[in-house]
């Protein structure tokens, strides 16, 4: 094994001899404009156009319906910041930096199913920090996404001693770790750290650590993410994530279904943007949530039950977003904001576009009414609506505020169930919930010019599916599509 690389020194020199540097330097310099408070976008521009490539999968990822459901052609890096924001973009080459320096060769088998598992524990690791309104969610996305590094860089470039370690773990009841350090004479961990260390990494380093002693909040998310990534290979159901639901509560001061929902949210989410970060089909490695059970109460339940037996059959097949049929409703919306048409094909286009293009379960348009007193349902789709149709009926009284009067008030987008909103908990009162049930919901104000005509809600709870960014982004672009015809209708008039 002389002419072998062996040891943690060794190790380093040779992956610091590959091309992984050229992509840490990029890594290093986004991370760097994250910090800074007066980065702009032409320092993020000069990053990203330094490698053409890079570019323009930033470009093809800021296109994609994740990030822009609204489907607004994104031919530069400028107009990609004022889409999709400053921070999504920088998000967006962090992901295609790492994910792309690591996959540039043909990738290993064991290298795929390792970076998807990091990717998804990224991606639940960042979102656990934004519910608890962490600031450092893209150093806890990052350094989920490199707490494996060293195991990584050595599927990506160990070469025949590759080879070996995957043949020597394949052995039936074999000793990992064991195994590990008499192939490389390092563990993955020393390895991990020793490239962190040479790359400049000094706080990302030090959060990777922290992950695997401390328990403070930031250190605390990117080790429940990654856990919840290796969690999710034994199933849902399993026992490995059932033990998880608790911790992650306690974190996001959740209940243990609430846990349970954004976890399985960030697993989707996960799948889609993997999906358009990379050349691999990196979304196929991550568990898939779509046959789970309707009611997770279910699931909560079955704490070891294998994942297999904990999925039901479902009588009717779940509503899916139509990207589509979304695309086309945006489409038409807009031509009718220039050449406005009639109340009805405003109304079936909002009303379509957020049922059927954003998969949205139940929908409905609450207008003013009865001399602006009351709001009664105007339009309504999905699954039991049928009687708001008919009968929703909800007085609006200054004295006596609630979340839609509050909306409407204020022309504020809310996405009820978030952190951001947990001060308007208050304003959800019984007349609300006994019309639509408890549960997380998207709401809006509908307002033509300075005229205010109602509110547009929108649920997933026919399934208890949680909501999704990539709806909340369509459900916002629709409603502002609304009162942009309304107001084209008002001026034809």
């Amino acid at each position: 094994m002389s002419d072998q690389t062996h040891g943690l020194a060794q190790w380093t020199a040779r992956l610091n001899n590959a091309e992984l540097p050229a992509m840490a330097v990029v890594v290093h310099d986004l991370l760097r404009l994250s910090q800074s408070q007066t980065a702009s976008v032409r320092q993020l521009a000069e990053v990203l156009l330094r490698d053409a490539s890079l570019t323009s999968k930033v470009l093809r990822v800021s296109n994609s319906v994740y990030c822009n459901p609204g489907r607004e052609v994104i031919r530069t890096i400028s107009r990609a910041v004022v889409v999709i924001g400053f921070d999504q973009v920088r998000m967006i080459g962090l992901s295609v930096s790492l994910l792309d320096g690591l996959l540039k060769d043909s990738p290993r088998e064991q290298l795929q199913s390792l970076l998807a598992r990091s990717f998804h524990g990224a991606m639940q690791a960042r979102n656990l920090a934004d519910y608890r309104a962490l600031p450092e969610k893209e150093e806890i996305f990052i350094a989920t996404l490199l707490r494996h590094l060293g195991e990584m860089a050595f599927w990506s470039h160990g070469g025949k001693q590759a080879d070996l370690l995957a043949d020597a773990l394949a052995v039936p009841g074999v000793d990992r770790d064991k195994t590990v350090k008499r192939v490389v004479g390092a563990s993955f961990d020393q390895l991990t750290f020793g490239l962190l260390k040479t790359w400049n990494m000094g706080e990302i380093g030090q959060l990777v650590k922290a992950s695997h002693s401390s328990s403070g909040p930031a250190a605390r998310a990117v080790t429940l993410g990654s856990a919840i990534a290796e969690a999710a290979r034994e199933g849902w159901a399993g026992e490995t994530m059932q033990a998880l639901l608790d911790p992650v509560a306690e974190l996001t001061g959740t209940t243990r279904e609430e846990a349970m929902q954004q976890i399985l949210a960030s697993a989707d989410e996960a799948v889609r943007v993997a999906g358009t970060c990379s050349n691999a089909d990196l979304g196929a490695w991550i568990p898939r949530t779509d046959d789970l059970p309707l009611d997770l109460s279910e699931l909560l339940q079955m704490d070891a039950v294998p994942a297999q037996s904990a999925r039901t059959a479902v009588q009717e097949p779940l509503l899916q977003p139509n990207v589509e049929m979304l695309k086309l409703s945006v489409q038409n919306m807009m031509l009718m904001t220039k050449s406005p048409i009639n109340l009805e094909n405003t109304l079936t286009g909002v009303i379509n576009g957020m049922h059927l293009g954003a998969g949205l379960e139940r929908v409905m348009l609450a207008v003013l009414a009865d001399n602006q007193t009351r709001f009664r349902a105007r339009r309504v789709a999905g699954k039991g609506t049928q009687s708001w149709a008919q009968d929703f009926n909800l007085p609006c009284v200054v004295s006596n505020p609630h979340i839609f009067s509050y909306a409407l008030q204020n022309n504020e987008v809310i996405w009820m169930g978030t952190p951001t909103s947990s001060g308007l908990k208050d304003l959800i009162t019984s007349d609300i919930t006994s019309w639509l049930g408890e549960g997380p919901f998207f709401i809006a104000p509908v307002i033509a010019g300075t005229r205010r005509i109602g509110i547009l809600y929108g649920d997933m709870r026919l399934s208890g599916r949680p909501l999704t960014k990539a709806q909340f982004t369509a459900f916002q672009r629709l409603t502002e599509l609304t009162g942009s015809c309304l107001k084209a209708l008002s001026g034809r008039g």
